[in-house]
């Protein structure tokens, strides 16, 4: 793959006043479209940079950005600040929709993992022309295969509790598993994950739910059959019952056609023909609508 232009470093101001760091891929031939990557949890933006730099080069001014306590929007500490999965979704992916939509341009959304549970919490969704989505998914552990099943619930059961203790945070970082989330994060994730459909049966956030139903957005959402935390069953739990008044396009990735994928491998720099997938299905449905 050839030099990618390199992104321009700019400020996101979310509803609540809250600054975020964000990147902008501005358009290296003529221009398609806009896009704002929503990513992984724990991921920082910069595991997004080539992403974004190759779909710049196909025409689409792309934006990249941290969510509030990770990257290069967090805190000194993490310690006693305060931010929820609800927080990333509602203020931070909706502050950065809100910057790049346009009246002249349609604009995309790419989410990763927790980006494709973001995009049906947005107060903004009106704006957004269509979603790809990769490796999202329900997150409890009965969609896994057997083996990560034990390995994720001795993760949440034994040791994420006495660290968090420890911490006040979730220290990610130390079992080199991402990013250092924030307490609230922590607390919605590991609640979230013991329901087969996520956040979709929680009692207590039924108002999730009806959120998503506002979706009717075109959304193509793609997993491997090698994700081993969210395989196509575990994307199928949750998309297709949150996103059910919109087109939802699903599509299998066999990573025999592409090499090992996993549940990061959707942005490595060996995924380029994923990406271009991707940008096609945009350009499709824009020429559609």
């Amino acid at each position: 793959m050839s030099a990618l232009p390199p992104g321009e470093r700019m400020t996101l101001l979310a509803s609540d006043g809250y600054s975020l760091t964000a990147m902008r891929f501005g358009a290296g031939s003529a221009l398609r479209g806009h896009i704002v990557v929503a990513g992984a949890t724990g991921v920082p933006q910069t595991y997004y940079a080539r992403f974004a730099g190759y779909a710049a080069s196909r025409g689409f001014t792309t934006l990249t950005f941290d969510y509030r306590g990770i990257g290069q929007s967090k805190p000194e500490s993490l310690a006693g600040f305060e931010a929820s999965f609800v927080d990333w979704a509602r203020l931070d992916l909706a502050a950065a929709v809100e910057q790049m939509a346009s009246d002249t341009v349609p604009l995309f959304v790419v989410g990763h993992s927790f980006g494709g549970h973001a995009i049906g919490l947005l107060p903004n969704e009106d704006d957004v022309a269509a979603h790809y989505v990769f490796g999202a998914g329900a997150g409890w552990h009965g969609w896994m295969t057997p083996l990560e099943r034990v390995r994720v619930k001795l993760i949440w059961n034994v040791v994420l509790p006495p660290l968090v203790r420890w911490k006040g945070y979730l220290p990610w970082s130390l079992l080199d598993m991402g990013e250092d989330l924030p307490l609230g994060v922590y607390h919605q994730w590991r609640r979230w994950c013991r329901y087969p459909h996520y956040f979709l049966d929680d009692p207590t956030a039924t108002e999730l739910r009806e959120l998503c139903m506002r979706v009717r957005a075109p959304l193509a959402a793609a997993n491997a059959l090698d994700d081993a935390w969210a395989p196509p069953r575990s994307r199928d739990a949750f998309l297709l019952n949150a996103y059910r008044n919109a087109q939802v396009d699903l599509i299998d990735i066999d990573p025999h056609d592409f090499g090992p994928i996993g549940h990061m491998g959707y942005f490595r720099r060996t995924a380029s023909p994923l990406w271009e997938r991707a940008l096609d299905w945009f350009a499709e449905r824009h020429i559609e609508g």
